[in-house]
């Protein structure tokens, strides 16, 4: 089992960045795939970008593809999400997510983050 806490949410302006940081709990951090998701107001829950397990391989929504990039560091049990160029329909809650998948892309994530909110002002 895995926990996870995000930070780095904020109030920005439109063109800024901001970076989000997800702390993992275990010793087995590297055996997951690693995701962000978000859900704006009003709006489902989506799928923002993955990470696999050594970070070889990344995928990302069409909506953030070329402005936001996904990485980890599994000596920190963390995972990142650095957002450029920032729209004000990039205001969301963020969270964290990890899958026990094993099979690149997983279907499915098992844990998640309490969420961090990002507010991005035109």
């Amino acid at each position: 089992q895995v926990q996870l806490v995000e930070s780095g949410g904020g109030l920005v302006q439109a063109g800024d960045s901001l970076r989000l940081s997800c702390a993992a709990s275990g010793r087995t951090f590297s055996s997951y795939v690693m995701g962000w998701f978000r859900q704006g107001p009003g709006k489902e829950r989506e799928f923002v970008a993955a990470i696999s397990w050594s970070g070889g391989s990344t995928n990302y929504a069409d909506s953030v593809k070329g402005r936001f990039t996904i990485s980890r560091n599994n000596a920190k049990n963390s995972v990142y999400l650095q957002m450029n160029s920032l729209k004000p329909e990039d205001t969301a809650v963020y969270y964290c997510a990890a899958s026990s998948g094993r099979r690149w892309p997983v279907e499915a994530y098992h844990y998640w983050g309490q969420g961090t909110q990002v507010t991005v002002s035109s």
